[in-house]
């Protein structure tokens, strides 16, 4: 069934303000993918504070040209929804990326937008692997304190040689 004009200009404006507001954008293929799938991720995405949204690949490319984004934007093949979120710049792409593991190729990414670009999907599946802060932040800690842990394992086998 064709859309009416008044809708799909209704439709861009919604996408236009999405994307306004948005700190990032995921490019999401969907094949195969239930109506109760689509439930499950929206529910799992809502939670990191990222909206869904499935539209028609010409009225997604006319609210992104309205934008205004740097850089090329990525073939979108197939059935394309939209992931975005105002908070965390990496969950939409970490929600999506995770979910489609989960369901072994009904979904993946096909690029997004990020700090004001277009990336291609490869880059941003490079995006959605960065662990997450809490995680940046134990590593960090580690690094940090190694060369002190090193110092006290010397000092004790020093001691250990001395009593020896």
């Amino acid at each position: 069934m064709a859309i009416s004009k008044d809708k799909k200009r209704e439709i861009v404006a919604k996408l236009t303000d999405a994307f306004k507001e948005a700190s990032s954008i995921a490019f999401v293929s969907f094949t195969k993918f239930t109506v109760a799938d689509a439930s499950k991720m929206r529910t799992e995405l809502s939670k990191a504070e990222v909206r869904y949204y499935v539209a028609k690949k010409t009225l997604i490319r006319k609210a992104l040209e309205e934008r205004g984004y740097t850089g090329e934007l990525p073939e979108l093949p197939g059935e394309v929804a939209i992931a975005w979120t105002t908070g965390d710049v990496i969950a939409p792409a970490r929600g999506v990326y995770d979910f489609g593991k989960k369901m072994k190729g009904a979904l993946k990414l096909l690029g997004g937008v990020f700090e004001g670009a277009f990336l291609n999907a490869e880059n941003m599946t490079v995006i959605a692997t960065i662990p997450p802060m809490i995680v940046l932040r134990g590593m960090f800690v580690n690094v940090i304190n190694s060369p002190i842990q090193g110092l006290v394992t010397a000092l004790d086998k020093i001691r250990e040689k001395k009593s020896a």
